[in-house]
């Protein structure tokens, strides 16, 4: 028999040790990232427990009626261990919407880890929510990299790159947050006008919290950054959380150079160099320009879905079905 409780603080090193062994958990899920803007999401998280073993974690919040999994983070979904197979993940959804069920949520929004950053198998999930009637209501595209593809990068993308070489600049690795966030800042306001999803502040403290797992990479000449790349080191994949030239840096390729440089750095060492996504409109609107730069260095797509999942009224499904 499966139960369902609520995450508590004295479950965080436990918790932690499951993301850890998992087959789908990275980083972003342990407890230091997922509660640190705590103050702006109602923690919902759950763990579904067999006996004394945990069997599956959900980090999720809670918005009225709905639990998200998880509000603050690019992806989430349930946690699962090495032995999950699917059987046991049809029984973990059916104890948890039941949990949610008896709490009065009305709907659980459902966030898929994407398959690249499985370290085994492990779309169970995405069978289970089928099962459940759950709708497909956003799928971003994410422009990935395959290090053991060989796919070789756009002649104007080497163009590019020599014309940074020429002007001047250098990549320079682990550089400090702050030589990059006022480029990152004013290329968002002044071309999207928007901001990052995170502070500076915010940012340093994650970093301080996982500098093995975030780090940040420029390209630069004796004067000053130019471009730069906020990257997240996640087991088998590298993700550019955030990506920024200034106005020099796009007129001598300086982004070019950096991640040519970055995907010659990490081949052999990670399989995927995630560029992220070119969506907008939770994923109906294709940035076609920024798609086809990513694509320019030999990256694809790897699809990422979201769902929303009925809770009241929702189909049952017993594990022999």
């Amino acid at each position: 028999m499966l139960s369902v409780r609520p995450y508590r603080q004295s479950d965080r090193a436990v918790w932690d040790g499951f993301v850890r062994r998992s087959k789908n958990g990275t980083f972003l899920l342990l407890r230091d990232y997922v509660e640190y803007h705590a103050d702006r999401f109602d923690d919902a998280s759950i763990l579904v427990v067999q006996g004394d073993e945990i069997v599956a974690l959900l980090p999720a919040n809670r918005q009225g009626g709905t639990v998200v999994s998880h509000g603050g983070l690019t992806y989430g979904g349930f946690v699962l261990g090495l032995s999950a197979t699917v059987g046991q993940v049809l029984d973990i959804f059916e104890a948890a919407v039941g949990y949610l069920h008896g709490l009065g949520v009305a709907e659980l929004v459902y966030k898929t880890v994407p398959h690249i950053y499985h370290r085994a198998p492990a779309d169970e999930d995405r069978y289970a929510l089928f099962r459940h009637g759950a709708a497909l209501y956003r799928r971003d595209v994410l422009s990935v990299v395959d290090l053991d593809a060989g796919i070789d990068s756009q002649d104007r993308r080497r163009r590019g790159m020599r014309r940074a070489a020429t002007a001047g600049l250098s990549v320079i690795h682990d550089a400090p947050l702050e030589a990059f966030w006022p480029i990152l800042e004013d290329n968002l306001r002044r071309r999207h006008e928007t901001r990052p999803v995170h502070t500076l502040a915010e940012m340093q403290l994650l970093q301080s919290r996982f500098p093995e797992n975030i780090t940040l990479h420029i390209a630069a000449d004796d004067q000053a950054p130019h471009a730069g790349a906020v990257l997240y080191h996640a087991g088998p994949v590298v993700h550019a959380q955030y990506i920024a030239a200034s106005d020099r840096g796009r007129e001598t390729g300086a982004l070019d150079l950096l991640f040519a440089t970055l995907i010659e750095r990490f081949h052999g060492q990670v399989r995927y160099f995630d560029f992220g996504s070119s969506n907008e409109d939770e994923g109906r609107y294709l940035n076609r320009g920024l798609a086809d730069f990513k694509e320019g260095f030999g990256a694809r797509t790897v699809c990422h879905d979201f769902y929303r999942l009925p809770i009241a009224g929702a189909p049952k499904w017993g594990a022999a079905a």
